[in-house]
């Protein structure tokens, strides 16, 4: 049995999105707005031909390790995706901007 190809998530500052790169393509990618100190999550996509290969997960899971790893910012999970994730993985709330 081989080994499946890694997900490769990066911070795609210039178009205000993480992407995940798999085979050589992007295969998904979760827009944000940077407002002061929040990061509002406005749109994630995955390419139905990279579905089913946890490609939103290591999106979602990049992404908010990342804005934790930064430090003083807080998230807005106004995509649905990420907002379900979120409540799916509780470990990750405390990102979570009050409103």
């Amino acid at each position: 049995m081989s080994e499946q190809p890694q997900v490769v998530v990066a911070d795609d500052e210039v178009g205000s999105r993480y992407a995940a790169m798999l085979d050589g393509r992007v295969a998904g990618f979760a827009e944000y707005l940077r407002t002061g100190d929040r990061v509002v999550f406005t749109h994630t996509e995955v390419d139905p031909a990279f579905e089913g290969r946890g490609v939103g997960g290591a999106i979602a899971r990049y992404a908010l390790d990342d804005v934790r790893r930064r430090g003083g910012l807080t998230v807005v999970p106004s995509c649905p995706f990420i907002r379900a994730w979120i409540d799916r993985h509780p470990d990750y709330q405390d990102l979570v901007a009050s409103r």
